[in-house]
Parts: C-alpha cells; sequence; structure tokens
C-alpha cells in the first residue's frame, strides 16, 4: 500500500491521463483509505486534515463512478463552506474531467443569482455551492435536486463554525433518500457526531490524521517578543535573512492587524507581497490567491478568512504573527503549510499579553511541542505599545456620597401669603366711609328725544 500509485487503483483511462497531466503519481493516506469505501457505496465520514489531499480523495472515486445521462440536472452534489473553496473544487474537477464530457458549475453567494440560475439551466453534472446560494436556487424553483447521487460536504466542523447548521439540515431534508454521502471533517466534535447520527446509514468512518492534532510533517517554532511593534521588526529580520522562506502565509488576528503588517511590509518588499482580509472584494481575493498558488507572489499577509477552505499548495511557511483564538484556528493556520505529506514550517510569536493563549495551545499539543528559538541580537525591541498592550489603570474610583432627599406628600399646605381668599367688595360702602358722601360716576344724560 505505502508505494501503491495512482494506476494500482481502478480509475479509467481518462481520469489517469489527467492525473499524469498534474504530476500526481502516488495517493496520499486519505486517498487511498478512502477510495475503495466511496467505491462501495457506502456512507463515509472521513476525518482528515486540510492539507492531505481530501479533495482528490472524494473526487476521483466519485469521478469514477459517474455515468453520461440525458438527463442535465445535476447528479453530484458538494456542498463547501465559503465561495473561494467553490473555486477551488470547481477548478480542480475542471482538471480531473480534461478528457471527459462533463460540466461543473460553481455557485455562491455575492454573485449575481440570475446569471448563475441561467447557468445551471443550461444543464450539468456536478454542482459545487455554499449552503446560502443553493437553498435560493432551490426555492426560487431554478434547481431541481431530484437526481442526486452523490452528496459531499467539505469542512462538516466550519459550516457549524459559519452559522449554517439550519441552512445544511434543511438541504439534507429536501435531498433524495436513496443516496451516497460523504462528509469530510478537520475535526470530529458533537455537532458532526449528531449530523451523522441523523442522516447517514451505517458510515464507514476514515481518519488520515488523529482529529485535532497538528500534521507530524509540520515542524513547530516559535518565539517570546515583547509586543506588537517588536513582531513586526522580528518578521521583517526573519523574510531578509531566512533563505528557506520561499512562499510564506503570515496570520494576523484582525483585519487592522493585517493592514498594519501589510504597510510595514510594503516597503522592502512589494513586489512579492499580497493581503486578503474580509473588506476586501470578492474578485480581489480571488484573484490574490491566485497569484499566490501561481507563484507571482510568495508572501501574503491574511486573517483566518483563509486559514480553512482554501487549498495553496507549496507554502513553506505560516508565520502565526498573532495568537489565534483557539487551538482549533491554530490547527488551521498551520495546516496550510506541510501540505500533501510534503515538510512544512510554522512559527510562532507570543507576546506576554497573549500568555493564556500561548499555554492553551501548549497544553493541547500533548506529546508535540513548540521550540522556542532564542531571539535575535540584531532585532530592535521597541519600547512602544499599541492600545491593546498599555496597562490598564488599577486605582479604585472615588466613592461617592448621595444624600438622600426627604420627600413629602405631594400636597402640602399653603404658605400664610397665599392663603388669602377671594372676597367680593362693597365698594359704594367703602366711598362713602371714606368721603361721608356717595360718589357716583355722574348724572347720566339723558337720551334725546
Amino acid at each position: 500500500m505505502e508505494n501503491s500509485t495512482f494506476r494500482d487503483l481502478n480509475l479509467t483511462k481518462p481520469l489517469l491521463n489527467a492525473l499524469d497531466d498534474l504530476g500526481f503519481e502516488t495517493p496520499t493516506t486519505i486517498q487511498q483509505k478512502a477510495f475503495s469505501v466511496v467505491m462501495s457505496g457506502k456512507d463515509m465520514l472521513g476525518i482528515a486534515q486540510t492539507g492531505t489531499g481530501k479533495t482528490l480523495a472524494f473526487l476521483l472515486p466519485t469521478l469514477r463512478q459517474w455515468n453520461f445521462t440525458k438527463d442535465r440536472l445535476p447528479q453530484i452534489l458538494i456542498i463547501v463552506p465559503t465561495r473561494e473553496l467553490v473555486m477551488q473544487v470547481v477548478e480542480e474537477i475542471e482538471k480531473l474531467t480534461k478528457y471527459m464530457t462533463f460540466t461543473v458549475v460553481g455557485v455562491y453567494g455575492g454573485a449575481n443569482i440570475r446569471t448563475q440560475a441561467e447557468e445551471v439551466s443550461l444543464g450539468l453534472d456536478a454542482l459545487v455551492a455554499t449552503p446560502g446560494r443553493l437553498l435560493d436556487l432551490v426555492l426560487r424553483g431554478d434547481l431541481a435536486l431530484k437526481n442526486i447521487k452523490r452528496l459531499i460536504v467539505d469542512e462538516v466542523d466550519e459550516m457549524f463554525d459559519l452559522g449554517f447548521r439550519t441552512q445544511l439540515t434543511n438541504i439534507l431534508d429536501i435531498l433524495p433518500e436513496r443516496k451516497q454521502s460523504l462528509f469530510f471533517s478537520a475535526t470530529m466534535n458533537e455537532d458532526v457526531e449528531a449530523l451523522i447520527e441523523n442522516y447517514f446509514i451505517a458510515p464507514v468512518k476514515v481518519e488520515a490524521a488523529p482529529a485535532g492534532t497538528p500534521l507530524e510533517s509540520i515542524k513547530l517554532e516559535g518565539y517570546k517578543v515583547a509586543n506588537f511593534n517588536t513582531k513586526l521588526n522580528l518578521l521583517q529580520h526573519l523574510l531578509e535573512t531566512d533563505e528557506d522562506m520561499k512562499k510564506v502565509l503570515v496570520f494576523t488576528s484582525s483585519k487592522a492587524f493585517a493592514t498594519i503588517v501589510h504597510e510595514r511590509l510594503e516597503l522592502n518588499f512589494e513586489e512579492r507581497l499580497g493581503i486578503i482580509h474580509s473588506n476586501k472584494s470578492q474578485n480581489n481575493r480571488f484573484e490574490t490567491v491566485r497569484q499566490f498558488q501561481t507563484g507571482e507572489i510568495d508572501l501574503l499577509v491574511a486573517t483566518d478568512v483563509i486559514s480553512r477552505g482554501v487549498d495553496i499548495t507549496g507554502v513553506t511557511h505560516v508565520i502565526n504573527f498573532d495568537a489565534p483564538e483557539d487551538f482549533e484556528n491554530f490547527i488551521h493556520r498551520v495546516g496550510r503549510t506541510g501540505r500533501a505529506d510534503q515538510q512544512g514550517t510554522a512559527i510562532c510569536f507570543f507576546s506576554p499579553f497573549e500568555e493564556k493563549q500561548q499555554k492553551a495551545i501548549e497544553e493541547e499539543l500533548g506529546d508535540l511541542s513548540i521550540e522556542y528559538l532564542p531571539f535575535p541580537e540584531m532585532v530592535t525591541i521597541s519600547n512602544v505599545l499599541i492600545l491593546d498592550e498599555e496597562p490598564k489603570s488599577t486605582m479604585p474610583e472615588p466613592q461617592i456620597k448621595i444624600t438622600k432627599r426627604e420627600v413629602g406628600p405631594a400636597f402640602h399646605e399653603k404658605s400664610l401669603k397665599n392663603q388669602k381668599v377671594n372676597v367680593r367688595k362693597d365698594w359704594k360702602k367703602m366711598k362713602q366711609e371714606k368721603y361721608g358722601r356717595p360718589i357716583t360716576k355722574g348724572q347720566k344724560k339723558k337720551k334725546k328725544k
């Protein structure tokens, strides 16, 4: 099994020719283990991290079993969490079906749904989709799923992380009961187990590597760094001095940090540098990934938006500029290197402000460990702290005593001057007493007759 090649698998001539064109000779562990299970028609759960070759693991046996039909409704449905992964899987299928009469269409949110609906209406054999856009097309009546014979859901754990649980279960409920289901996930958790129990029939579990652990082909290194600005100095130093850094992916924890790192590196590495985060347009992200894949650029700054679901080969180094939020994110970041049984290096920058994340990662690694390297003497240690690193005030807030005001009844006695009452006065009598005689306004004039 160790020395087997793709020609030892039961593949058709068109698929073998396509693999030859791609230069693929030896299947990876997950590709070997999954092939016979998928060919048997059984439901399967594949536990494999990104970079183990799982895309080919489900594509090769699925395409091997596909038969042409005049009914142009899709027979194969592949659901993935991100639009980048849609494009990647579509591209892989097109390469593998180079010598076949096969049509694949990719649909995802953020693009014109009418254009996608028209493309679907022309007929297709396989559909690659994100959950939201797939449901939109079905509910609009633009897409029928009654002919689906094989369902593949990739990155199942990420589906749940991105909030696709309801959409995914709604899709599973409307698909034909008689079909083969293949799920792939980097980790096994309660959510994945519940989904398998509800929608699978006697599934076979195929595991290429222990769930939730780094690949053995990745060398883990680390530096203890004073602060953010010192990290910038160290990153620039490593890129300038380490000749083994042929293709480098730098991860930051936020879009703002990615922008700062990019601007700093742009001074010396502008021609080979790219950046990706969620504020970048869809076309910009596609183009940047393409350039990094083809080698037009070999240094990419990114957030966790591409830590999963994007297959980039040949990454020699992953640098965690900031500590990831949790161990799962750490696994997906470092999994960008050491792919397809190749060796890779993952370097972590840990500052004292990230001690909590550092300890959590070290505990989860178990038998594996991070090799901490001495901090280079020639790298300047900055004394300038960013806002997140500035010490927080520990002075107690002053206690202000508030005197409670006595509040009486809503109605109260009037003051003495306001206690007077209106009395009708006898003005005639008053004039008599004052002047000794009645005062009148004068006799009335007689009216002229």
